[in-house]
């Protein structure tokens, strides 16, 4: 376990890979940890140096009071990658972590040369629907929330897995601060106007089942950005890097091999 102090905050993160392999960033969703991308890692080809994180109020990581800002959540990243040594990288986001991708590649583009946003868009949904979920884990907790969660993030088959019981459980056992806290981040996010002037490789990745962001969201928001490319995963929910891990890691190596990176 690692842990790095950004000025106040400290951040749990782990670096995989060598020390002079491709440096890929890896940012993941709202009420998960850096663990969601375990499934895809031994999937990916070797060489590359890969950095997750567990982002404030997630994991391991401290859970400052909320709200949180989107502001927030990209500068903290942009501090560990400039802590961490990280510059010039491939980043990778889902859900949130596709929103703190954007922001990254919008305001430090000296991080980031390319970008895979799954599971996500520009902006989602409205400020008054994260507010009545904020309410409800406020008065409840995440227990409040938990079964249209699950049921938006996952397809129909993978509830009946053993695995779903884990995922349902790292959801629960996230701080109900931090989750509130980035879910505000979300409800105050539009980065519409800002994603239309990226011009970097850009590619999107969607799960047909995906009840958070479907397909649609993912598509208008790599429209936004010239010479973008997306993938849909059929089958999947919202974690495609779950449910269908074989498929996701063999779309994300064809886009790292397109960038030079393997």
């Amino acid at each position: 376990m690692h842990m790095a102090d950004i000025g106040g905050l400290r951040l749990h993160y782990r670096i995989d890979g060598p020390e002079d392999g491709t440096p890929v960033v890896f940012a993941n969703s709202l009420g998960t940890d850096f663990r969601l991308w375990d499934p895809i890692l031994p999937l990916l080809p070797k060489g590359l140096r890969i950095l997750r994180f567990d982002k404030r109020g997630h994991g391991l990581s401290d859970c400052p009071p909320g709200p949180y800002s989107m502001g927030n959540l990209v500068s903290d990243t942009a501090k560990l990658m400039d802590h961490l040594g990280f510059k010039d990288a491939i980043f990778v986001g889902l859900s949130i972590g596709g929103m703190i991708a954007q922001g990254l590649a919008i305001k430090r583009l000296d991080l980031v040369r390319a970008i895979v946003l799954s599971n996500t868009g520009a902006k989602i949904g409205t400020r008054d629907m994260w507010q009545d979920r904020i309410d409800a884990v406020a008065k409840g907790g995440l227990a409040a929330v938990v079964d249209p969660t699950m049921e938006r993030w996952f397809a129909k088959p993978f509830h009946a897995t053993e695995d779903f019981h884990a995922w349902r459980n790292m959801f629960l056992r996230s701080p109900a601060e931090g989750w509130m806290g980035c879910g505000a981040a979300i409800a105050g996010t539009d980065f519409i106007t800002p994603t239309s002037g990226l011009r970097l490789p850009a590619l999107g990745i969607a799960g047909s089942e995906d009840g958070s962001t479907p397909p649609d969201l993912v598509r208008e928001t790599l429209a936004l950005i010239p010479g973008s490319d997306m993938k849909l995963i059929k089958g999947a929910g919202h974690l495609p890097c779950v449910e269908k891990p074989e498929e996701y890691a063999a779309i994300l190596t064809d886009f790292l091999k397109a960038q030079g990176a393997v």
